[in-house]
């Protein structure tokens, strides 16, 4: 009988797509999957964005632990990659394998006994896992059991070392996947019947930097689009300054094959405190895209990311946050509350913010994007609006997601998986329905 496996994945897109690569690759060595995590072999591939992410893996890999005592549990991705002695000193861990070497997990996993941060090639390059020379990247996707968005991993790493942020050790700098392998990949998934593709990466606006010659995101977006059978891509997160306006008009002209849906990451509406950030923006870069889209694309959804609490943020500064917030036409925030790193410069930073003050700024901020997301739900009733019909059920109405990012609801006799064109209706608990 094959031997099974199962993996949890915390984090983001680029994480759930490295999972994917890693479900594709012990597939083809004859291991079959569990969907249950009662399995011959566990891996946990890990986040480390912040303080809680760090304690829901610990957390999760005890869990898995007393459940399935009998299985070989393999600890990955970036908090594997931050602190590997921390999650080897959790008992019952078998091995523990950063980033940088990933794809060795499945032959780990098949050898008879390993030590608890895996194989001695892997512990002597934790602290310095990428060569620098590397700016290529081998791709992923991640196409599990359920899955009818597949998302497809264009470029990992980062090189802006934002102060309060551990990414770009722990995921290196930035490379590209070669452009011929992701039309590929994308063909590939066309053929198997997916008709939405999610493009992601730690920072998809550098995308093509550093190759020879130098390609962007734009040239890679035309490129993918002359897919005959390509129904829809959707952009994951992207920087401002990463932002091109030809990315926003190519959106707008493709016809609905991009999805009018942007995730800017703003993280600050305060210039003084994007400074001590070092992110290398102001304000107004940010309000001009969104003014641009707003233009070409009215009905777009348009989110983005907050954190509140800064080293140093004071009263006034987070009221100037708020404020330009309230301003901007979004239709969602993700609020994070500032969680120290350590490695990071923001770590140092004496002038903390008090954990009181901190959730209560971060309760404004989800305040405010609740209300926004409200008035964008409303905006679009009575309109046909193109969907796609998900995996997931809701008080026995199928999930669908609408193609500028809002959660609907439809027929559960709709299989998942089918672009759908229905009009907006008011819907329970923040979904619209679609008939």
């Amino acid at each position: 009988m094959a031997r099974t496996f199962h993996i949890v994945t915390f984090g983001c897109r680029t994480n759930q797509a490295d999972s994917g690569a890693l479900r594709e690759e012990f597939l083809s060595r004859g291991y079959r999957e569990q969907v249950e995590p009662r399995a011959d072999v566990v891996v946990v591939n890990s986040c480390t964005v912040t303080q809680r992410s760090d304690q829901q893996v610990r957390q999760m890999v005890r869990r898995l632990r007393r459940s399935n005592p009998g299985a070989k549990l393999i600890v990955t991705g970036c908090y594997a990659q931050r602190d590997p002695e921390a999650l080897s000193n959790i008992e019952g861990v078998d091995a523990v394998v950063g980033n940088s070497h990933k794809s060795e997990i499945v032959s780990i996993a098949a050898k008879k006994s390993i030590d608890p941060l895996g194989v001695s090639e892997v512990t002597r390059v934790f602290r310095d896992p990428f060569d620098l020379s590397l700016r290529t990247d081998r791709g992923a996707v991640a196409k599990g059991r359920q899955r009818t968005r597949p998302f497809v991993k264009v470029q990992d790493g980062c090189d802006a070392h934002c102060t309060y942020c551990i990414i770009p050790e722990v995921r290196g700098p930035s490379r590209s996947v070669p452009p011929d392998q992701l039309v590929e990949q994308v063909r590939d998934l066309t053929r198997k019947g997916f008709q939405e593709i999610v493009l992601t990466g730690i920072h998809i606006g550098t995308y093509g930097r550093y190759m020879d010659p130098p390609l962007t995101f734009h040239s890679l977006l035309k490129k993918l689009l002359e897919i005959e059978r390509l129904q829809r891509l959707r952009i994951s997160s992207i920087e401002p300054m990463e932002l091109s306006r030809k990315v926003i008009h190519l959106v707008a002209a493709s016809e609905g094959r991009i999805a009018p849906h942007f995730h800017i990451c703003l993280q600050s509406g305060c210039d003084q405190i994007l400074k001590r950030m070092l992110r290398p923006y102001k304000t107004a870069r940010f309000r001009s895209l969104i003014e641009e889209i707003r233009e070409v694309l009215p009905e777009a959804g348009i989110g983005t990311d907050v954190i509140g609490g800064f080293p140093g943020e004071s009263d006034q500064d987070h009221q100037d946050s708020l404020e330009f917030v309230k301003q901007m036409p979004l239709t969602y925030i993700h609020v994070f509350p500032y969680s120290d790193r350590p490695g990071t410069v923001a770590s140092t930073m004496d002038d903390k913010v008090d954990g009181v003050t901190v959730r209560h700024r971060c309760a404004q901020f989800r305040t405010i994007s609740e209300s926004k997301n409200l008035e964008f739900r409303t905006r679009q009733l009575g309109r046909k609006v193109p969907a796609l019909t998900l995996s997931d059920f809701w008080r026995g109405q199928r999930v669908a997601l609408t193609d500028n990012y809002l959660k609907a609801l439809v027929d559960p006799k709709i299989p998942g998986n089918k672009l759908v064109r229905l009009r907006a209706r008011v819907g329970p608990e923040g979904y619209l329905s679609l008939t």
